[in-house]
């Protein structure tokens, strides 16, 4: 597990702080008081009860301390970045803060969540419904970005055609995400899932597995599907032949969302803000992005270009008006799809997701 930072920490060092400067004033207050009784106990006794009451009677009308951070985990993953745009800009600075908490795989996101040692997680939509049929009671409440060439499946140079890997070595992450494109892709050829050879790999060895020739073709996503292709990969096959099937979005723990009202909204903003400075000022955003994601300024801006990143507006339609939001209907099909695959082992129904009250949708008039 990577903690790149807490945005909460600056604000506790500060309170520390000031509680250390507001302790030595009473110890030196209480020397004073002790100097004094030497010549005038009864007088001197009386100053320091008054000094002490004083000094009790400030610090309770300090501001309270800052709220607990909402603890967001999330992987290396393109849709994901504006949230580390929107922290570099400050937007989860002071108080109802959000911290980012990067893992190096879905699979470890998805594993703090069940352990509760996340509030909130940015997973793909078929990863929360293995959750919620895992009895995992969650909520939705942002859409971070729709897959639109970003996910794919990738062949050696040598590879001229999706069939071409029937009989093949196939390396996939064992990940929700990784098993649902690769069926999707075998539906797609008519190939049998039989007629490949799985290697699961994770996806920091995605790359090096790839050029050693450890596998014909792998199913990989950005920022790796990006590096192999600049390698001389051939894509096969990518989520542009599924439109609005690879959904990613923010759930919350529903036992978790009511202490984390302010931190929600705070989150929203933040995101819509990062959003609107990719938006108005891309050179200087992509620029940014290019450090955390190890890519080339061009290489970035080409992975954007492979996601759909719903606006405030359009998030409200697909997440925020409850049985009728848009999403709904794609989380079924998806669901569907799922269990015809047996990616899942029973029938889900997705309508909790969207339909907590106690977290605000954040809807714009």
């Amino acid at each position: 597990m990577y903690i790149l930072s807490d945005t909460g920490q600056p604000n506790k060092q500060m309170a520390a702080l000031e509680s250390y400067t507001g302790i030595l004033k009473i110890i030196k207050l209480s020397w004073y008081c002790m100097f004094f009784s030497y010549f005038s106990i009864k007088k001197t006794s009386r100053l320091c009860a008054l000094l002490i009451l004083l000094s009790i009677t400030a610090a309770c009308d300090a501001p309270p301390p800052p709220s607990n951070p909402l603890r967001l985990g999330t992987n290396v993953w393109p849709g994901y970045e504006p949230l580390y745009l929107a922290r570099s800009l400050g937007s989860f600075d002071g108080t109802d803060t959000v911290r980012l908490i990067e893992y190096s795989s879905s699979s470890q996101v998805i594993r703090a969540l069940r352990n509760g040692l996340l509030d909130a997680a940015a997973l793909t939509l078929d990863e929360v419904l293995m959750l919620v049929a895992q009895q995992q009671d969650l909520q939705i409440i942002l859409v971070t970005d729709i897959s639109n060439g970003g996910d794919a499946l990738l062949g050696q140079p040598n590879t001229t055609s999706l069939k071409d890997i029937s009989g093949k070595i196939i390396g996939v992450e064992s990940t929700a995400l990784g098993a649902y494109m690769l069926n999707r892709a075998l539906n797609f050829a008519n190939i049998d899932k039989s007629a490949i050879q799985l290697k699961n790999l994770r996806i920091t060895e995605h790359e090096q597995a790839f050029k050693d020739g450890l596998v014909d073709a792998i199913v990989t996503f950005d920022p790796v599907r990006t590096k192999l292709l600049s390698a001389g990969a051939k894509e096969l096959f990518s989520s542009r032949q599924l439109p609005g099937e690879i959904v990613d979005v923010i759930v919350i723990r529903k036992d978790a969302a009511p202490a984390f009202i302010n931190n929600i909204k705070k989150l929203k903003d933040g995101w819509y803000q990062a959003l609107h400075y990719i938006k108005t000022n891309p050179r200087e955003a992509y620029e940014i992005l290019s450090l955390r994601l190890k890519l080339p300024v061009e290489n970035v801006k080409n992975s954007f270009n492979n996601l759909i990143l719903p606006d405030q507006k359009e998030n409200t339609n697909m997440v925020g008006l409850g049985k009728n939001s848009t999403l709904l209907q794609t989380t079924k099909t998806l669901a569907a799809i799922m269990l015809k695959n047996e990616l899942l082992q029973t029938p889900v129904n997705p309508l909790p997701l969207f339909t907590d009250n106690s977290v605000d949708q954040n809807k714009q008039p």
